[in-house]
């Protein structure tokens, strides 16, 4: 799965480790993710990521 980082702040949304905090289980491709899920560090939406080898 392929890892994707928000070009705002750089946090990297990792799917092996999804997002705890916000109740995403790991191994939650981005693409699965809500509509409203948020960067957890700056708050950009997922239209403010992109992918990284």
């Amino acid at each position: 799965m392929k890892r994707w980082q928000c070009k705002i702040c750089g946090h990297i949304y990792d799917p092996a480790e999804g997002d705890p905090d916000t109740g995403i289980p790991p191994g939650t491709p981005f693409e699965n993710l809500p509509a409203d899920w948020a960067c957890p560090d700056c708050g950009a939406t997922k239209q403010d990521f992109e992918p990284i080898p």
